[in-house]
């Protein structure tokens, strides 16, 4: 019988991570989060993912994106910003190291955390730019080659849409997430071809596809 491969999906949000972890091949995921995920489309626990982490995984990979306002350049810019936000990356670290499991973490340039792959959404012929860096352990994958693409390009950061979109139609396409249209839930999610990319990877290093 093939094995069933699961991950979860840690601050998960409305999914966009999941969707390209199961895009990946992965059979399961299951989604965390603090606050209430209405549109996240697969299994979700709503917890405080800091203080709730189970004695027992029975997961194969971690997926984590902390929140990343404490390291956003407009934080950076703005003192009383990033003593409102807190960090969140060393405690998490700390909760993934703890489970053994090969995991990847999620997060805005600047963050405190190693660049092991560099994703842009020119890499994937995508209307946006969205620089984002992933520290993974347990497998590896390197950074794609940038493709060239002649569409608009939407600039769309975690604190919201920067030059656009026109409309939440606009964004959802540029961002390739169509079951949400909370326009926050859009602004803040990882775009499934950066997870779908790092998940076959680690599939691939478990010759599982």
């Amino acid at each position: 019988m093939r094995k069933k491969w699961r991950a979860l999906d840690l601050f998960c949000g409305a999914g966009g991570a999941a969707v390209g972890l199961k895009m990946a091949g992965f059979d399961e995921v299951v989604g965390m989060d603090i606050n209430p995920q209405p549109d996240y489309p697969f299994d979700f626990v709503q917890c405080d993912v800091i203080k709730y982490f189970p004695d027992f995984f029975p997961f194969d990979f971690i997926w984590a994106s902390p929140p990343c306002q404490a390291y956003s350049q407009l934080t950076f810019r703005n003192k009383t910003m990033k003593e409102t936000y807190g960090d969140l990356m060393e405690p998490t670290r700390a909760r993934l190291e703890v489970t053994g499991l090969p995991y990847c973490i999620e997060n805005v340039p600047l963050a405190p955390m190693r660049q092991d792959i560099v994703l842009t959404g020119a890499m994937f012929g995508m209307r946006i730019l969205r620089r984002r860096w992933f520290e993974c352990k347990g497998f590896f994958s390197l950074t794609p080659t940038q493709k060239q693409t002649t569409c608009e390009v939407r600039v769309i950061s975690g604190a919201g849409f920067g030059k656009g979109p026109k409309n939440i139609r606009d964004a959802q396409e540029a961002m390739q997430i169509f079951w949400t249209d909370n326009l926050k839930s859009l602004a803040e999610a990882v775009p499934p071809k950066y997870s779908e990319y790092i998940g076959r990877a680690f599939l691939r290093s478990r010759n599982a596809i």
